[in-house]
């Protein structure tokens, strides 16, 4: 995946500038310590979608990790930098990340370039379940997963416990579809309570279910959700190709996508 920041903007406690120009102190926590929390707003032709929906979480994310946060300061940093930074590609998405150190930071960003499907190489990987709950800046653990992965040559990382048992993408929830019927992990799994997973779980009428890596591989077609992404259709995990058609997937991302719409078009 690559990104360029050449023409994005960013808010720092307030001032509007290049995001090449932004900055925090070297003593802040949230670089010393990754002590902070954060969340990435897809922005559709200026309008952030679901901006309240990732507010709330950025307000649960703050208190459970007794971060002291401005919530009305962070709102109209952003309404402020999307006013400025208006329409275009360079700012399809908002990162909102608050400090340790007291640092509000925005940036607006280009959305990646991803591959129309995804090939997912299994990580084994431990939930750090002190934070559940918590969308923090502690986010090491997962940009090593999906460099292991594109290592051995996949797109992206999908996260399997020591005992087995599938979780999500570093940065994605996964679903399934076998026999017609839509499945995904539970929230108990100590994954993310991603707003676009339950976007979809409304669209689709996913069902949560625990999932082992075999049930997985057995499945009839599968595929990653997230802000960035919406819906992206996997294409393999492992070596097991999903080869046989994507009509449910495909059927659930344009539904996605007429919600998100739709509700742009009623704010």
């Amino acid at each position: 995946m690559t990104t360029s920041f050449s023409a994005s903007l960013a808010s720092v406690d307030g001032e509007i500038m290049p995001a090449s120009a932004a900055s925090i102190p070297a003593t802040d926590e949230g670089l010393l310590r990754g002590d902070g929390v954060f969340e990435v707003l897809r922005v559709y032709d200026g309008k952030p979608y679901a901006f309240e929906e990732h507010m709330k979480r950025l307000e649960r994310s703050a208190s459970n990790l007794r971060l002291p946060l401005d919530l009305e300061a962070v709102r109209a940093d952003a309404h402020r930098l999307l006013a400025h930074a208006g329409v275009g590609p360079a700012h399809e998405l908002l990162r909102i990340l608050v400090t340790r150190g007291g640092r509000r930071l925005l940036l607006t960003e280009p959305r990646s370039v991803m591959p129309d499907r995804a090939r997912l190489g299994t990580i084994t990987y431990s939930p750090t379940r002190v934070l559940d709950g918590i969308k923090s800046l502690s986010y090491a653990a997962n940009m090593l997963a999906g460099r292991l992965a594109r290592e051995r040559g996949f797109d992206e990382a999908l996260l399997v416990t020591p005992h087995g048992r599938v979780l999500e993408a570093p940065t994605s929830s996964i679903f399934w579809i076998k026999d017609g019927e839509v499945l995904t992990p539970p929230l108990s799994e100590h994954i993310l309570a991603s707003i676009t997973r339950k976007l979809i779980m409304d669209v689709s009428g996913a069902v949560e279910r625990p999932c082992p890596l075999e049930e997985l591989l057995s499945a009839d077609e599968a595929f990653l959700a997230s802000t960035v992404r919406e819906v992206q259709p996997v294409a393999s995990i492992d070596d097991r190709p999903f080869d046989g058609g994507t009509p449910v997937t495909t059927r659930i991302a344009g539904e996605v996508t007429a919600r998100i719409r739709a509700e742009l078009d009623a704010a």
